[in-house]
């Protein structure tokens, strides 16, 4: 199982029409086949300085590559993470044991 995170912060000069349409489309990756527990949360500890996180698990390589390629996965970075995110972290999990 690979738990996939990505934290991220948007450029602060975005309408807020443009944040909730970037939410919409995020939360739409879900429908990817073989995306599992998907949520989108809001970070709140002053530690960290981006304001949001993705996260999602995939039940291979396998699966999780057919989501990097799949043409949703795509569209979206090239039409929304590209022009509207500032500053990001990616990070895949596998467990230890």
């Amino acid at each position: 199982m690979i738990e996939h995170t990505v934290t991220f912060r948007l450029k602060p000069s975005l309408e807020p029409q443009i944040v909730s349409d970037f939410m919409q489309v995020a939360s739409e990756l879900a429908n990817i086949p073989g995306v599992q527990e998907f949520a989108i949360r809001r970070q709140v500890s002053p530690k960290c300085a981006h304001s949001f996180g993705i996260t999602m698990k995939f039940d291979s390589q396998a699966t999780y590559d057919h989501y990097s390629s799949h043409p949703m996965h795509e569209a979206f970075v090239k039409n929304y993470w590209l022009k509207h995110v500032e500053d990001f972290q990616e990070v895949d999990f596998l467990p230890l044991d």
